[in-house]
């Protein structure tokens, strides 16, 4: 960062670092920060470096938490795990309410053009919680677009040998889109509607 920038300069410029945003709403947020109390500013601060000091990856499913393992592997028993892309993924999930599984955060996707291989996201993690556990069905609920499909299919492919049961979310998700953006009842459907794979 400049060290000539004004103070509101570096604001705006840090918001512009957050995925999505421009220098449009950058300038808005900066502006919003400035007319707040200076107790609330004081607590975003707070909360800021709070996130960044305590929360990590659940050492079971890899969701962000604040404990060693998740409230949701501590609280639920299911057989059945929900493969998902991101830690968002996980909370778009959560808001359909109607279905009580276990997830697998595998923190990205096979991408060649990106370098990224099996070897790269949490697939090893995945057949070590089969192994080790009562797993019936695995639910691939990556994004519907050629990454997402690539890693679903690599994921059907391996576990054809274990006999476990792979399924994927129906196509009530168009193909192209981000789970995270899909509506409940869209997500729902397409949960309902799951195939194997």
């Amino acid at each position: 960062m400049r060290e000539d920038l004004l103070p509101i300069e570096k604001l705006i410029a840090y918001f512009q670092k957050l995925g999505g945003v421009g220098y449009k709403t950058a300038q808005r947020y900066a502006y919003k920060i400035i007319d707040m109390d200076k107790e609330d500013v004081t607590e975003f601060a707070d909360a800021l470096l709070d996130v960044k000091q305590n929360i990590h990856y659940c050492k079971i499913c890899g969701n962000f938490t604040d404990k060693e393992v998740c409230n949701i592997c501590n609280s639920r028993k299911s057989d059945i795990i929900c493969v998902v892309k991101e830690p968002k993924d996980v909370f778009a999930f959560e808001k359909v309410k109607s279905h009580d599984f276990l997830y697998h955060v595998l923190h990205g996707c096979i991408s060649p053009l990106e370098n990224k291989g099996p070897d790269d996201i949490r697939i090893k993690e995945l057949l070590e919680r089969i192994k080790g556990g009562n797993v019936k069905e695995i639910l691939v609920a990556t994004n519907p677009d050629v990454e997402g499909e690539a890693t679903a299919m690599y994921i059907a492919q391996i576990l054809k040998p274990l006999n476990i049961k792979c399924t994927r979310l129906a196509q009530g998700i168009s193909m192209g889109a981000d789970i995270e953006y899909a509506d409940e009842v869209t997500l729902n459907k397409a949960i309902e509607s799951r195939t194997e794979m």
